[in-house]
């Protein structure tokens, strides 16, 4: 029979108390792998773009230009997509041409998926 003893590193040993030559191998636990995710879960996190205001005409709500660059799928040139996206302007703070932080949200209207966060820029 073998006793384990184990090291203040953590690693067992086995160390021969009769004389017999069988030894148990030594079976350490599973290490456990530090949490590397943050304390707010992935799930709940929300898109956030940002763009110009190009129309502010309706009663709080703005239209906001929000352009990516891309590559072309055949020729690989890098070209401008636009996407207009409508926001909640719960304040109607914003006028056309400001540079705005919008943030995703639940659905307020027919067409309306995003909410002003911050005005970048007047």
């Amino acid at each position: 029979m073998s006793e384990e003893t184990v090291k203040t590193e953590g690693t067992a040993t086995a160390t021969e108390t009769s004389g017999t030559s069988e030894s148990r191998a030594a079976t350490p636990e599973a290490p456990t792998a530090p949490s590397h995710q943050s304390e707010t879960p992935k799930r709940h996190l929300r898109k956030t773009r940002i763009g110009q205001v190009v129309s502010n005409k309706m009663e709080k709500t703005i239209v906001v230009a929000v352009v990516r660059r891309v590559p072309h799928a055949k020729f690989g040139k890098i070209v401008k997509r636009t996407k207009k996206l409508y926001a909640h302007d719960e304040h109607n703070q914003c006028e056309v041409g400001d540079l705005v932080r919008v943030q995703e949200t639940k659905p307020l209207s027919r067409l309306k998926r995003w909410q002003l966060v911050e005005v970048l820029k007047h």
